[in-house]
């Protein structure tokens, strides 16, 4: 069964094998994250790790049995009770609810580990896929999301308020 862990530092070179096999499947999707990002992805997790040690940002790897990466789902920005969540699954998950599966565990340990009430998420007008998985785990559509967003891409954002003020 799938797991999400934390990212640490053992787990480098899975979520850089996670990368790179995906790497075209991504780019269909969503920006492509350059030769640059491949180059020096050594400093780029490391800064990652800073981030998240820093309580800014709580990046999430879905490991399969084997330790393979099969996903990665980060809450972004972490301020006041909200954050912002990103997420992409290899390409031979894609499909299976592996995505919707993880994004509603992520939403729980959102309220219990991280003390958020209010997550949101952008997506692209092309990627139903993306925007299929939020609806799935409950989030509603707010409004539009513009280029500087989503990496030059128009699109929706989505909210999911995680704990009811009462």
């Amino acid at each position: 069964m799938p797991e999400l862990k934390l990212l640490d530092p053992e787990l480098a070179p899975a979520v850089l094998a996670f990368e790179l096999a995906n790497r075209g499947y991504f780019a269909a999707a969503v920006p492509d994250r350059g030769d640059e990002y491949f180059a020096r992805f050594g400093e780029r997790y490391d800064a990652l790790l800073a981030e998240q040690a820093d309580g800014v940002c709580a990046f999430y790897l879905l490991i399969a049995e084997d330790g393979s990466v099969l996903g990665r789902f980060n809450l972004y920005d972490l301020q006041g009770g909200t954050a912002d969540l990103g997420y992409r699954v290899a390409e031979q998950v894609a499909g299976r609810g592996v995505a919707t599966a993880a994004v509603r565990e992520l939403c729980g340990l959102a309220v219990t580990r991280h003390a958020l009430h209010t997550l949101r998420a952008a997506t692209s007008h092309e990627n139903a896929a993306s925007r299929r998985v939020l609806l799935k785990a409950g989030f509603v559509l707010t409004g539009p999301a513009g280029p500087a967003d989503l990496g030059g891409k128009s699109g929706s954002w989505y909210q999911l308020d995680l704990v009811r003020r009462g």
